[in-house]
């Protein structure tokens, strides 16, 4: 088993190759027979975690994991006490309400590289930094639940996943976790995802059946006979 971290540049594709010639994850690595788990958008940066064992990369993207993501959100905006709190509390979005989620005003990230390219700034405009950290992963979720709060985001750095953090990784740099901590975490995470499923089939199984009538089921006689054919 083969696990990676990476520290992805902003305007890379969390994939292998593009038709339209854009930057890609084949840029920056070479390790053969490893894949994504999970995605990063195109215009964010930071942790993303990558593997050759199909187990592993699905649990790490199984819905409702219970694995952590944080993320370094650079919004527009002065974050107050009541929109961390509605960060916190779930951010009703079109796809529903997001799960709670841990959210604080943060410092700009020391150390930090610099974004190229760089954001846009408006002289008018205060800017700050959030930390929120999150147990799902919708499309584009950290940057619409900000905007849901009145706090757009302009850089989205994701910072750690789980146990491991974009910390001493250099953007377009990757590591190989070593094996034995490659293996803990892989068994600890496939135990939950086990256990989780488990839960999900349990669910399914004890809900009631609904009958499926057949297409002839409940029609009324109209008392009209189709022509006889007898001869």
């Amino acid at each position: 088993m083969t696990l990676i971290t990476f520290n992805k540049p902003c305007r890379v594709l969390t994939r292998f190759t593009d038709p339209e010639g854009r930057s890609t994850l084949a840029d920056f690595l070479s390790v053969p027979g490893i894949y994504p788990a999970g995605r990063l958008d195109y215009d964010s940066e930071g942790l993303l975690l990558l593997t050759d064992d199909g187990r592993l990369r699905a649990a790490i993207t199984e819905p409702g994991q219970a694995l952590e993501k944080v993320y370094w959100a650079q919004v527009e905006g002065t974050p107050t006490p009541a929109a961390l709190a509605r960060l916190a509390a779930g951010v009703l979005l079109p796809d529903g309400l997001t799960r709670p989620a841990r959210a604080r005003a943060i410092a700009a990230p020391a150390g930090l590289w610099p974004r190229d390219p760089p954001i846009r700034y408006r002289a008018e405009i205060p800017t700050a930094w959030i930390e929120l950290a999150i147990k799902e992963g919708r499309n584009r979720q950290v940057r619409r639940m900000t905007a849901a709060v009145g706090l757009p985001t302009l850089r989205l750095v994701r910072a750690a996943v789980g146990p491991f953090s974009v910390e001493g990784i250099a953007p377009g740099e990757s590591r190989e976790v070593e094996w034995g901590a490659a293996s803990e975490f892989r068994s600890s995470l496939l135990e939950v995802s086990d256990a989780v499923r488990a839960r999900r089939d349990a669910r399914s199984a004890s809900r009631p059946r609904v009958p499926v009538r057949s297409s002839g089921a409940g029609r009324r006689s109209s008392g009209k006979r189709g022509p006889d054919r007898r001869r």
